[in-house]
């Protein structure tokens, strides 16, 4: 009883702190209920549909959950944007069901006051079927266009969208800054995505496990971090990164009978891209076409980061260079090689490269290794890029990162532990006849 006492007093003293709150997030999520209580005799028309679609009573279940707690969602959305003054942070998570245009005016209700900064959208489909869901917000975005001309951050989950509905909600989001697309896919997956939108003030786009056959970024002028991971190993997803001779092209794609080689043709696009951090993380190939670094330039100048994972241990790394040329703003460049067993190298083909004779990076700042090996070619590398940086000012060089997966390592990559004889061996081999005071780590 002192207990029930206590949640009772506790929760009177909580009636009106959240009207003074500046951030307000509501998640659908957390408005569902026991699917043992759902009627499916009270289904709504565009539940009847969906089913009609799906043709599955697991489907009804959880479409009628979805528009359940899509209801209670709503609900409470409109008691909360009740409240004065509104919040600074506007973040809502929902499902693309119902009521869609009733959460569209209320949200454009408040932001309208303009003390409302920041409005954040994640669209996530509850029942599998992304296609039906793109549908329904796509008619939600062009019935609440002001809301959308508000967004800042627009997230989706599981969606199959038709190829130029992207491009489209980019160029309708004038202040949008960080897009996120998850598990998502093209409708027609031979069709290419093309992002050309000159105006957009889009920051931060992220690619995870999105399912389609290319992806090309063709003018995002203000973009300045860009992340691509494909782990969606049941479909065979197939990362290939392509530098072509007017803009980096990213694109995924499921492997075809004729292995894709460096070198293939790209498709031209408009030279206004521009990236400040490049990551790219997956378990499958990477391919990269050379080209001459000084057609980059002006597409990499202000990249300040590089990170580059799973490189495959045999590999000659000199080929990386080609990132320092080609980036004359670089401070920070990290390596990854990776000998797992678990990791299916299909192809081991080495990529050759030559820097230039007399190139020189004049902003690099820290160089990190992780798979270190005490061997010639790695060794060899490490002093050609303290040769061609002038402000070098510290090497971390760190053993393999375990794996989560198969927690082992490839035999024939395994190193004996480094003691501190052995460091200063390798710091002397490194240094030998060099003039570079750059501090070197050996992890």
């Amino acid at each position: 009883m002192c207990e029930a006492f206590r949640a009772s007093a506790f929760s009177r003293r909580w009636r009106n702190p959240p009207r003074r709150l500046s951030l307000l997030h509501l998640d659908v999520r957390q408005f569902g209920r026991d699917t043992s209580t759902v009627d499916l005799g009270a289904m709504p028309p565009a539940v009847e549909t969906m089913l009609a679609f799906t043709g599955l009573m697991s489907s009804a279940v959880e479409a009628m959950q979805a528009v359940e707690a899509m209801q209670a969602f709503t609900g409470a959305l409109l008691r909360s944007l009740s409240a004065s003054p509104p919040p600074v942070t506007l973040s809502l998570c929902f499902f693309p069901v119902t009521n869609l245009t009733s959460i569209g005016r209320a949200v454009e209700d408040v932001i309208t006051r303009g003390e409302t900064k920041y409005l954040e959208f994640h669209i996530r489909t509850p029942y599998g079927h992304g296609r039906l869901a793109r549908h329904e917000f796509m008619s939600f975005s062009r019935a609440c266009p002001v809301a959308f001309r508000w967004l800042t951050m627009l997230t989706f989950d599981n969606i199959a969208f038709d190829d130029s509905d992207i491009p489209d909600l980019i160029s309708a989001c004038d202040r949008l800054r960080h897009l996120t697309l998850s598990s998502c896919r093209l409708v027609e997956f031979y069709s290419p995505l093309e992002i050309h939108t000159p105006c957009s003030r889009l920051q931060k786009l992220f690619f995870i496990d999105f399912d389609c056959r290319w992806i090309a970024l063709m003018t995002l002028p203000r973009l300045t971090e860009l992340r691509c991971v494909g782990n969606n190993h049941d479909v065979c997803v197939q990362l290939i990164v392509v530098i072509s001779n007017t803009v980096p092209i990213l694109a995924l794609r499921k492997p075809s009978a004729g292995a894709v080689r460096p070198g293939s043709g790209a498709s031209p696009c408009v030279p206004h891209f521009s990236c400040d951090a490049l990551s790219c993380a997956t378990r499958t190939r990477i391919w990269i076409q050379m080209e001459h670094p000084k057609q980059l330039t002006a597409k990499f100048r202000n990249l300040t980061n590089v990170e580059l994972f799973g490189i495959f241990p045999k590999y000659d790394l000199s080929w990386t260079i080609f990132f320092l040329e080609a980036a004359p703003a670089l401070q920070n460049f990290r390596l990854s090689r990776e000998g797992h067993l678990c990791t299916d190298y299909a192809i081991k083909t080495n990529v050759v490269w030559k820097p230039s004779k007399n190139f020189k990076h004049l902003n690099l700042k820290l160089l990190r290794m992780s798979g270190f090996e005490d061997e010639d070619k790695v060794t060899n590398y490490i002093r050609l890029v303290m040769k061609r940086t002038v402000w070098l000012k510290r090497i971390e060089l760190h053993g393999e990162n375990p794996c989560n997966k198969c927690d082992a390592i490839d035999p024939t990559s395994r190193r004996p532990h480094v003691d501190e004889a052995r460091r200063r061996r390798i710091k002397e081999k490194l240094t030998h006849k060099s003039s570079s005071s750059v501090e070197i780590i050996i992890c």
